[in-house]
């Protein structure tokens, strides 16, 4: 599979660089012919679109055409193309225009062929808009995909490179298309949506993200003692997490289960950096219990005299009740979204 998308690659390649060079070689005889041909040359006649005098060989015609609307089709896109990596924000209308400007040209050159053959195209343009109604109503799906896909460039719904959330598929916008949008999650998996499907979504990437982890600890262990010491070392965990934004900020005791003390933080991220972030800061508090001798609980059955735990010095109560005023306003109102956690 890889090797036959090599090969489709590589063709396109090759044929742009040939259309491009006999492109220049058109731009060449099409504004110096006339000092290069005869003044009666025919062939420059046929060539020069602008050229009224005589009767125009139909293939070199029809073959000025071509180079003349495609080759203005593709520098076109080939200048929009270079824009996309350098913008954000009109991304998603860029991808739009090129599609436009691509179907257009083929529209364009088939008018000016048949006229090339002497067929009346005013008279099929008449009945393109009679038939355009009968159509119409038979492609209002496919329309109402184009009027959704421009409302969402238009209105800065999302935009490429956005991590949104859309009919239950969390993923980053890759592409924003005429007729629909596709989404790829953090396992590669593309979903594409049609735009008209598209009618509640969560876009993630307009705010910094949040990331909560709860930490728990024996009932035994001296809460006071605990809090000084994630006092001592917050910081030092910041630091050792660089795409920590905000944070990490120390709520409090978020719940007493049936066998822990339940602590929660809560830090910013960008959303990419969301899960990654999440897993870093529970690697983080793990080693520092560990090293201070905090007991993180887990399932037993205690067959022997309880161990005995370490009580909290005078200095660790100052420390304590000092750092969770500060982490209360620090913290602010920040807050976890989901109302199914307290």
């Amino acid at each position: 599979m890889k090797s036959k998308n090599k090969k489709v690659s590589l063709f396109e390649k090759i044929f742009g660089y040939v259309f491009l060079g006999l492109l220049v070689v058109y731009v060449v005889l099409f504004a110096f012919g006339k000092w290069i041909f005869p003044a009666n040359s025919s062939f420059y006649r046929s060539l020069n679109l602008f050229s009224g005098a005589g009767d125009p060989n139909v293939f070199v015609r029809i073959l000025s055409y071509s180079f003349f609307i495609f080759g203005i089709s593709f520098v076109l896109r080939m200048l929009l193309g270079f824009c996309l990596p350098l913008l954000k924000k009109t991304r998603g209308l860029l991808t739009i225009l090129i599609s436009v400007i691509k179907y257009a040209a083929v529209l364009v050159w088939l008018f000016f062929v048949l006229s090339s053959f002497g067929v009346n195209t005013t008279v099929i343009l008449a009945g393109i808009g009679i038939v355009s109604l009968i159509v119409g109503l038979a492609i209002q799906p496919l329309l109402s995909d184009i009027i959704a896909g421009l409302f969402i460039v238009f209105e800065d719904v999302f935009n490429v490179g956005d991590v949104i959330v859309a009919d239950g598929f969390r993923g980053e916008v890759i592409e924003i298309g005429m007729r629909h949008t596709q989404l790829k999650d953090a396992g590669g998996n593309i979903k594409v949506i049609n735009n008209s499907d598209i009618r509640s979504m969560v876009n993630l990437t307009d705010q910094l993200s949040l990331v909560s982890i709860d930490m728990s600890i024996e009932y035994g262990e001296s809460l006071e003692r605990v809090e000084a010491i994630i006092a001592q070392n917050i910081d030092e965990i910041k630091k050792s997490i660089p795409k920590i934004v905000e944070g990490p900020f120390y709520k409090g005791v978020s719940s007493l289960g049936d066998s822990s003390v339940n602590l929660r933080f809560f830090a910013t991220c960008e959303e990419n950096d969301r899960f990654q972030v999440e897993r870093d800061l529970n690697r983080a508090f793990k080693l520092l219990f560990d090293k201070n001798n905090i007991n993180i609980p887990f399932p037993q059955v205690v067959v022997n005299q309880p161990v005995s735990f370490e009580n909290a010095t005078s200095k660790d109560k100052k420390i304590a009740e000092a750092f969770v005023n500060e982490q209360k306003e620090v913290s602010g109102n920040l807050e976890e979204v989901n109302t199914d956690i307290k």
